[in-house]
Parts: C-alpha cells; sequence; structure tokens
C-alpha cells in the first residue's frame, strides 16, 4: 500500500500508548500512600479530583498493591451530554484524572502526552463509574499506562477502558506556565495537607 506521495505505508501503526519491548517496572516511591490509603487531589480545585470544585467529578481515588489504584465516581446532572448520560468528555476526564493520579505512587510529577479511549457502554446520570489504574512500566521519562471503568460496581459490566502515555516533567512546568495565582494556592494546600512536597498535575 502507498500513501499519496507514493511512500510505503507501514504494515501496522503501533500507537505511543503502546509499551515498548524494553520498558521497566520503577520501585514504588517510598513516600507514596500506602496500599488503601486515599491518594490526594492534585489540586484542591482541580476539575477531576478536587473537593473543592463546585461542579468538578470529585473523583475518589485509593492507592492498591505495586503500581495501581482504584477510583470512582458518580455521574450528576452536571456531567451528562446526551440527555441522561454522561459525556464522553467527562469519562475521558475521570480516567485521565486516575491515570494522572498514579504518578503519586512514584512521586513524580507528569503530564498526559496521549490518552486513548473506548467507550464500550453508556454510563448513566446517577451511576458510579469504578475505575482501576496501574502503571506498566517506563522508559526514560515515558511512563506508560492503562485504566479499565466498570459499572456501579469494580466487578461491573464494562463501560470503558483506556491507555495513557504520561511525561515525567520538573515542577518548574507548572510553576512557569499555570496561572500565578493558582500555582500559589496549590502551595498553600500542600503546605496546610502535609502532602509531598512535589506538585503533580495533570493539565
Amino acid at each position: 500500500m502507498t500513501s499519496d506521495s507514493g511512500s510505503a505505508l507501514p504494515a501496522r501503526m503501533i500507537s505511543p500508548t503502546t509499551p515498548p519491548d524494553d520498558i521497566t517496572m520503577p520501585p514504588r516511591s517510598p513516600v507514596a500512600p500506602a496500599p488503601g490509603e486515599l491518594i490526594p487531589s492534585h489540586y484542591t480545585r482541580c476539575y477531576g479530583c478536587g473537593p473543592d470544585h463546585p461542579t468538578g467529578l470529585h473523583l475518589v481515588a485509593i492507592a492498591d498493591q505495586g503500581l495501581a489504584l482504584t477510583a470512582s465516581f458518580t455521574v450528576t446532572d452536571m456531567h451528562q451530554g446526551a440527555p441522561g448520560l454522561a459525556h464522553g468528555g467527562i469519562l475521558s476526564t475521570a480516567i485521565d484524572d486516575a491515570l494522572g493520579s498514579l504518578n503519586w505512587l512514584l512521586s513524580s510529577p507528569a503530564v498526559t502526552g496521549r490518552l486513548e479511549m473506548d467507550f464500550r457502554r453508556p454510563v448513566p446520570v446517577g451511576a458510579t463509574l469504578h475505575i482501576r489504574a496501574e502503571v506498566l512500566g517506563v522508559k526514560g521519562r515515558k511512563v506508560f499506562t492503562r485504566a479499565v471503568g466498570r459499572l456501579d460496581d469494580p466487578e461491573g459490566p464494562i463501560a470503558v477502558t483506556a491507555a495513557a502515555l504520561f511525561i515525567q516533567v520538573p515542577v518548574e512546568h507548572f510553576t512557569t506556565h499555570g496561572r500565578q495565582e493558582d500555582v500559589v494556592n496549590a502551595r498553600e494546600d500542600r503546605a496546610v495537607r502535609g502532602s509531598l512536597q512535589n506538585l503533580e498535575v495533570n493539565p
């Protein structure tokens, strides 16, 4: 097969979220939340996991064994797209936020490089999405992850699946590019809560 320019196309496309053969599994950070403990929000005003966002998802993430976590959020009227159903972008936000929270287990700030979603079934308003997310491995600054979201029960029917690539960045990424009043607020939040010193945000 050739393209319009006449050059040969690759036999198959490999997604950037596909882990290469030479990835390694990093150690769990010694200061990561212990299995069963709540993973802190990225920022209390984060739309995904911030408890202080008035219309956010209020996603709650709990550390699991190894480099994995479980998370959940309940779809409200604020999150619908089609009548009575969660907006697909909202479901993507929930998955992205859960996958981003994995970086707490590595104690390394990271941002989403690519997120791939498969939507398996509708998620009604009032339903709770239960998410399991895990790190598959790292190569350099790249962190390869995946997640599954199920309806109303951790063992319920699969509603969404996802794979994502995160890129580890220095904290200056956020202090340089973020709106300064929010950067200051986030630092104050961390100081009050006594959480990890790294400012991990998933923009």
